[in-house]
């Protein structure tokens, strides 16, 4: 649809320096009412809408492929940085458990992104990665790779993680009494920084990211970093630095090359979609409710700990929680981080699998 034929108003015929200068200001105007909502991914949400907004007036900006590649390896440091030793002896210590209730998350959510791509609601795998439980971010972009439209997915990721986190955190303040303020994205960002710990972060990110990219690994931007930085961190060789004033521009990076993707087209197919994303939330949100009352009774856990550690991400709004409740941290996120890694690895086989019997079943 043409801006003409519209009411929504167009940027046709501004001056390229308008478009941006809106585009900043959205964003900039987005994510301060977000941050200012305790809302995780406040500067990516922010720049996303407000990507959204100028892409559907005609606007002209673009995020250049190398920025977004950069962008890309910042996350899969960030990822990285989370799997501490701690996590990982918990992962060896409950393998099975982990293991068992992971494959049945991914399977559940598997199911919901079937039935969501066999009634149209969403196009073939989009609805897959859209349900998958992971790192939004993180499935959002390897659906890009592996034939998704970003665009939807996120639309689904980012809501997802707003109804999970809106209800831990609601959860944990009537069960413990009350949580500590997530820290705001505009807080200390100039605390000291180990400058030597930083650079082999940038040259992990960076260079693993167009490494990954040559090698035309999909979803290598992405996993290159993560694999890496995690195995090198877990064994004491680096400590991967990401301080606010890095993670800031990656997010608003990210954030721009999504929304900047948008038209009137895909609002519109989103807008249609939009019911059945929530009540598939709410299924996955109860259906996780019900494993965690199965692990803390095999496990002898307090529920609280069980229900984080099972709730579908994120995975970085999660850890505040967990770290602002009287809740084992250590199992909590050892329990997210196995179901992340589990997601990143077997996503693209399953998004292919279940591609395929779409294919065959439309066939039949």
């Amino acid at each position: 649809m043409h801006a003409q034929g519209s009411r929504f108003p167009s940027l046709n015929g501004r001056p390229r320096f308008v478009h941006w200068g809106l585009l900043l200001a959205l964003t900039i105007l987005f994510a301060a009412l977000f941050d200012a909502a305790r809302l995780p991914a406040a500067l990516l949400l922010g720049a996303m809408l407000g990507a959204i907004l100028i892409a559907i007036a005609d606007g002209t900006p673009r995020i250049p492929r190398r920025a977004f590649v950069i962008a890309q390896g910042v996350i899969g440091c960030l990822v990285a940085r989370s799997i501490t030793p701690e996590i990982l002896v918990s992962l060896r210590h409950d393998w099975l458990l982990f293991l068992s209730v992971t494959i049945t998350v991914i399977l559940v959510c598997a199911g919901m992104g079937w039935i969501l791509a066999r009634k149209q609601l969403l196009p073939g795998t989009t609805a897959i990665w859209a349900c998958s439980p992971g790192g939004a971010a993180v499935m959002t972009l390897m659906s890009d790779a592996y034939g998704g439209d970003m665009r939807l997915v996120a639309v689904m990721q980012y809501l997802r993680v707003a109804m999970v986190t809106v209800l831990a955190t609601v959860v944990a303040h009537f069960w413990m009494g009350g949580t500590q303020d997530c820290q705001s994205i505009f807080a200390d960002w100039l605390q000291p920084v180990a400058w030597h710990d930083l650079g082999g972060t940038l040259l992990l990110a960076t260079a693993g990211a167009f490494v990954a990219q040559r090698l035309k690994i999909p979803g290598g931007a992405i996993l290159a970093p993560l694999l890496i930085g995690a195995t090198l961190q877990a064994n004491g060789i680096m400590s991967i630095v990401l301080p606010p004033w890095i993670l800031a521009p990656t997010y608003i990076a990210l954030g721009w090359a999504i929304g900047l993707r948008f038209s009137r087209q895909t609002i519109g197919q989103a807008a249609r979609a939009l019911p059945s994303m929530i009540v598939s939330i709410v299924f996955l949100i109860a259906a996780c409710a019900g494993i965690a009352v199965i692990v803390a009774h095999l496990t002898h856990l307090d529920p609280l700990t069980a229900y984080l550690a099972t709730s579908p991400g994120g995975l970085d709004s999660v850890a505040v929680i967990a770290a602002s409740s009287s809740v084992n941290v250590p199992f909590v996120m050892a329990f997210q981080t196995a179901r992340f890694l589990m997601v990143v690895l077997t996503g693209p086989a399953l998004a292919k699998y279940m591609a395929r019997r779409l294919q065959e079943s439309e066939k039949a």
